[in-house]
């Protein structure tokens, strides 16, 4: 599995939410290039890049600071927030992202969805995020009636194979995952899925990887690495289980990891 440091982007700055609660939040780096220099530099092997001003509007505000990460440090980068149409989709990939996330319009845009796929099938990632158990979305700020199953299920019909899964009433709040939902998650997901949500120590992430979930591809830290919980080596080396007892994985799978 792969760590994904997160850096979410609001009003130019690196931050974290608690819950996505706009109005709780940290500013841990006035500069989103220096916050994701410090976490390549730390030995990230990937980043995942929140245009939280995005998420909340409808449309991408930040994409020059993704293209001026993925220009200086060349290290791949999916992103999200915003990103409700083709054009959208289009611009974040030209920045640079390698991947690119989808999320309200995935749900309720079937023309849009089946428009991205078309065209860029493999560097899609659809995220899928809950409150309460039911999936949330315009930034977090409305929750639905469906189900992370049912969503996922749906959205897997119309060819969608990656996914970012987040548990937002753990988001920041550093009190670790819920296994069960990770079980439940996996059993669903026929392609990919990056975790997200409430990773707070190190124990975290072994628990994580002890699941043994062939389609989990990744986990996404932010809270807890910005506060110096553990490091960087230190979270991927928890991922990644001895040489010796790897399973076999394909050399391509469909997020590419």
């Amino acid at each position: 599995m792969i760590l994904y440091p997160a850096i979410d982007i609001y009003e130019g700055k690196a931050v974290r939410l608690v819950k996505g609660d706009f109005d709780a939040k940290t500013v841990y780096e006035d500069s989103p290039l220096e916050a994701a220099r410090a976490w390549v530099n730390a030995g990230a092997r990937f980043l995942h890049i929140v245009d939280l001003d995005g998420a909340k509007s409808g449309t991408p505000k930040n994409l020059h600071h993704i293209e001026q990460i993925a220009a200086e440090l060349h290290v791949p980068v999916q992103c999200g927030g915003g990103l409700r149409s083709l054009g959208a989709v289009k611009d974040a990939l030209a920045a640079g992202a390698e991947r690119a996330i989808l999320g309200t319009a995935a749900y309720n845009n079937v023309d849009f969805l089946d428009d991205v796929l078309a065209q860029y099938r493999e560097r899609i990632i659809v995220s899928v995020d809950t409150r309460g158990g039911k999936v949330s979305t315009s930034g977090w700020q409305e929750t639905t009636a469906m189900s992370a199953e049912s969503v996922i299920e749906r959205l897997q019909n119309r060819g969608v194979r990656s996914f970012v899964y987040t548990n937002v009433d753990r988001d920041g709040m550093l009190e670790g995952p819920d296994l069960d939902e990770v079980r439940r998650i996996a059993a669903v997901v026929r392609g990919r899925f990056i975790y997200s949500g409430g990773i707070g120590r190190l124990e975290d992430l072994t628990a994580l990887a002890a699941l043994r979930q062939v389609n989990l591809g990744g986990v996404i830290v932010g809270k807890a690495l910005y506060e110096h919980r553990f490091t960087v080596p230190e979270g991927q080396a928890a991922l990644e289980p001895p040489r010796g007892d790897r399973p076999f994985r394909p050399i391509y799978d469909a997020t590419g990891d």
